[in-house]
């Protein structure tokens, strides 16, 4: 609640603790990390774990809350093969100068929502959901008001 807060709390403690027991065995698994996170109650730092192998579980898991994975990729289609190695896809980002590799990159990553070159770029009349596991439809926008209407096909043949 204070005014120079750049990094608040977690929702609860429980979530605070799921997160450092990944970072953990993340960590026994092979990771390495290049920022630990500091952790007290429901606070949680933010983290950075490189070396994260396809057969480390966190290469698998979701992370809520402020720690990211680090891979190194040998070309752009190697980037998105790892991006695309996961049970999930809600969001991603694109980060470039080149616009043609930005949409390409876009295009190819299976998730439903993939911002360039921003974070923060979602509104309410942009529809918000994801792919795989990630996925059951969509909120917000024009596509989201057809998740909660039922679509009705009347069709009248005159003799």
């Amino acid at each position: 609640m204070l005014d120079d807060t750049v990094l608040g709390p977690l929702s609860s403690a429980d979530a605070a603790e799921r997160l450092a027991a990944q970072v953990q065995r993340a960590i026994a698994n092979g990771a390495t990390a290049l920022l630990a996170p500091e952790r007290r109650r429901a606070f949680h730092g933010c983290g950075v774990l490189a070396d994260v192998t396809a057969d480390n579980p966190v290469h698998r898991e979701e992370l809520f809350g402020p720690v990211a994975v680090l891979y190194r990729a040998a070309d752009e289609g190697h980037a998105v093969e790892i991006a695309n190695d996961t049970p999930f896809g809600l969001g991603s980002y694109v980060y470039t100068d080149d616009l043609n590799q930005a949409n390409r990159v876009a295009n190819a990553l299976d998730t439903g929502m993939v911002y360039i070159n921003g974070v923060g770029q979602d509104a309410v009349e942009l529809p918000f959901g994801g792919t795989k596991q990630s996925g059951v439809g969509r909120e917000l926008g024009s596509l989201g008001i057809r998740e909660f209407v039922n679509h009705q096909l009347i069709r009248t043949v005159t003799y």
